[in-house]
């Protein structure tokens, strides 16, 4: 038997060090070849490390959180064989995926068998035998859900990423008939002292450092306009009625990407990057535009790019491939990285106003808030139309007020007149 030492490969892009999000694996589990041991936080997205041998874990090299230097010791694994009694030469092969995958177990052969790994985090049947300390992964809305509703989360099967518990879950355990039934109402009325730590790793840690940047180092300041949506929301149902049985529905963002296009062309200040160290406005011809997405694990924003070139079924397809493989962890570094100005949206949730946070090194953020129905004077008549606001944020040090309040006034424009969304 010999020992096989997995350093922390070098993922590129001038990266000397990642943050540990999590483990797939601990001391003592039989692993395979290619099997995911586990998440690493980069700048930019959640990359896998898997194994490239098979063997039995004996040492762990860090804790969740901790962030590793490149070339410090990952994991140590013992093999059979003389050939893998020294560490790894090259790096273990990484696999792009910005949420963590779906854990994969240890097999109950030896190493050497040709056994395929089977999942380990998400158990057959209706509950999940967890050790008592062992805290399943869970956001905090579930995690309030679950004491509202009386569930021990430990003892629920997660069915999302890396077997993350999720409200559906929740609902699939009160039918089995695994709860109280009386639990619910008595936890609502109960005295609680319970306190709960959550630490701040991974995708978490990235969004609130972010965040924080954005916030500290832009000049925010936010602009909000209401825009009559009736006409274009016409416009997309009469589209969806007739081709969308052969193209796919049209939600209304293609729309907002197709007016962000066309008003760009005035205001290219809109379309561009500050660099605030070295004190350089790059304005770019093609727009990418990031489209704010909420996965499991919190905000990522994939990007569409060369939006100016795409049409609105074009637009559409490739929102929708981007925010699948967003929620799934299948989009790349690449896919999440690049965009030069956002839209940002909650769809039904949109609330009236917001104030988006810069997607830096961005200079605009354009927020959607929900469409509702109002009663509005139309050439002096009280009509109901469909209105919703824009609410967007923009970068002061760069942006002025009069150039955000034009730029927004000509997106208004064209929702409203949709037509000239395609007259060229």
């Amino acid at each position: 038997m010999g020992t096989h030492v997995i350093k922390m490969p070098d993922i590129g892009e001038g990266i000397a060090e990642v943050e540990l999000s999590q483990w797939h694996v601990k001391v003592g589990d039989l692993v395979v070849e290619d099997q995911v041991l586990a998440d690493v936080m980069t700048d930019k997205a959640m990359v896998d490390i898997p194994s490239p041998v098979h063997g039995k874990v004996i040492a762990l090299g860090g804790q969740p959180g901790e962030v590793m230097a490149v070339g410090s010791v990952l994991i140590s694994i013992e093999v059979e064989g003389a050939g893998n009694l020294k560490e790894s030469a090259a790096p273990a092969p990484v696999k792009e995926a910005p949420v963590a995958p779906k854990v994969e177990a240890a097999v109950e052969s030896k190493p050497a068998a040709a056994a395929a790994p089977r999942p380990a985090a998400v158990c057959q049947g209706p509950m999940v035998a967890r050790e008592a300390n062992e805290r399943p992964l869970a956001s905090p809305a579930v995690r309030k859900h679950a004491l509202d509703l009386g569930i021990q989360l430990r003892l629920v099967r997660g069915t999302g990423p890396a077997g993350r518990v999720l409200h559906e879950d929740l609902e699939t355990y009160l039918a089995q008939g695994q709860s109280n039934a009386s639990a619910p109402a008595a936890a609502a009325y109960a005295q609680r002292n319970d306190e709960e730590q959550i630490q701040v790793i991974g995708m978490r840690r990235k969004i609130a450092q972010r965040m924080q940047d954005a916030t500290q180092r832009a000049a925010h300041f936010s602009y909000v306009e209401e825009i009559d949506v009736t006409a274009i929301e016409e416009l997309r149902a009469h589209l969806n009625e007739k081709h969308g049985a052969s193209r796919g529905k049209l939600t209304l963002l293609p729309f907002l990407v197709r007016a962000l296009v066309v008003a760009l062309r005035d205001f290219p200040q809109m379309n561009a990057r500050y660099d605030d160290e070295a004190q350089v406005i790059t304005r770019l011809g093609a727009v990418h535009v990031g489209v704010a997405t909420q996965s499991d694990v919190g905000l990522m924003v994939p990007v569409v790019r060369h939006a100016e070139a795409r049409s609105l079924w074009d637009s559409a397809a490739e929102i929708s491939r981007l925010a699948n493989a967003a929620r799934n962890g299948k989009a790349s570094r690449d896919e999440l990285s690049g965009s030069t100005i956002t839209l940002t949206s909650l769809g039904a949730l949109g609330g009236i106003v917001s104030t988006p946070v810069l997607n830096l090194p961005e200079v605009a953020i354009v927020g959607v808030n929900k469409i509702v129905e109002r009663p509005m004077v139309v050439k002096g008549q009280v009509v109901i139309r469909k209105m919703m606001n824009l609410s967007s944020s923009f970068d002061h040090r760069v942006v002025d007020g009069m150039d955000a309040a034009l730029f927004i006034q000509a997106i208004r424009g064209l929702l409203e007149q949709p037509a000239t969304l395609f007259v060229e």
